[in-house]
């Protein structure tokens, strides 16, 4: 199976998606470039009431069993928390946003009614050559703080600016794609299966393409926080599988390079028959796959279960190096995961 043309718009797709901020809370500007997107490629998505993105892909060979695959476009991010004597911001997370990684990063704080500033996320007192304690100072989100890159020396300096409490501060992605078909972004979780997803629509549009039932997209935007996948699950769905990142790192066998099917994460295990099924869609498919279990992990779906839809579960993506962090993947994890989707799927 050639999917070579669909794996370009992918990699051009994600690269568009990671452009625009999207922090749980602050999805409406992602949300409706992904409605205008499956809208261009001759679909009819539709808003819910949540801001996510519902669209039916394919009607099916038979109206029975529907599946409904879940992807998210919301990612983490941070929150004003206070805003300190000196002008300067404390932050509280928004999803598993991590001071280790988020120090020394460019941020664009969103104020409510004043537009976008620039700044970066420090260390309290950052300068090495001034304090003593650099080193061991334990990165928490009290130790590191938002620099605006204003002439801000007060609270009250800030305030004129427009900023308060609850304002949202996205972290600069710094998305590059390398002449050796890697994807360094942060973020990919999940906006690279977003991609996928599009690129999936696409080859389904294209190639006038049956699937064996039918089939729905769902692009929700409160993953990170846990009830992105509660609601608008289309009647007669019998399945749904999330489209997220694959883990990669110790004691995992997937690599960035394959498709990850998840076999239990920290919700337990997922299907039996889904996770039989889609290892051998995979094999049919020629999909490049790793069958793994993740130990610290949530999913949509299990978010949809607990909401108490009555169906069958599972979990596949890409696989992604350094999650949470300054992700990495590669176009065969694209290309793999599409093919795994197609077969799957497809009659």
């Amino acid at each position: 199976m050639d999917v070579t043309k669909y794996t370009d718009f992918i990699m051009d797709e994600a690269v568009k998606l990671l452009a625009v901020d999207s922090p749980t809370g602050y999805t409406a500007q992602a949300a409706e470039l992904v409605c205008r997107e499956f809208e261009a490629l001759g679909y009819a998505p539709q808003m819910t009431v949540k801001g996510g993105v519902l669209v039916k892909l394919s009607e099916g060979a038979s109206p029975e069993n529907g599946l409904l695959l879940e992807a998210h476009t919301d990612t983490l991010g941070g929150m004003v928390s206070r805003i300190k004597s000196d002008g300067r911001l404390e932050l509280t997370r928004l999803g598993g946003m991590n001071p280790n990684n988020a120090e020394a990063e460019n941020v664009r704080v969103v104020t409510k009614f004043n537009g976008v500033l620039e700044g970066t996320c420090q260390l309290v007192n950052a300068s090495i050559h001034v304090n003593g304690q650099y080193n061991d100072t334990k990165r928490e989100w009290s130790s590191v703080e938002i620099v605006l890159d204003e002439d801000v020396a007060s609270k009250e300096d800030a305030e004129k600016l427009g900023v308060r409490v609850g304002d949202i501060v996205c972290f600069e992605p710094r998305t590059r794609i390398t002449r050796s078909g890697y994807i360094k972004s942060r973020f990919l979780d999940d906006k690279f299966s977003v991609a996928i997803l599009l690129g999936y629509a696409r080859y389904l549009k294209e190639n006038n393409v049956t699937t064996d039932r039918p089939v729905w997209a769902h692009v929700t935007v409160y993953e990170e926080v846990g009830h992105g996948g509660c609601g608008s699950v289309p009647a007669g769905v019998t399945e749904a599988i999330s489209v997220d990142m694959g883990c990669v790192g110790d004691g995992l066998t997937c690599t960035e390079r394959q498709v990850s099917i998840c076999a239990k994460d920290s919700g337990g295990p997922y299907s039996y028959e889904i996770v039989k099924g889609l290892t051998a869609a995979a094999e049919k498919a020629g999909a490049d796959y790793a069958i793994d279990i993740y130990p610290f992990y949530g999913s949509d779906v299990e978010a949809t279960l607990g909401a108490g839809y009555d169906l069958r579960h599972g979990l596949i993506g890409p696989g992604v190096y350094a999650s949470h962090g300054y992700e990495r993947s590669h176009r065969l994890g694209a290309e793999n995961t599409l093919k795994l989707l197609l077969g799957y799927t497809t009659l």
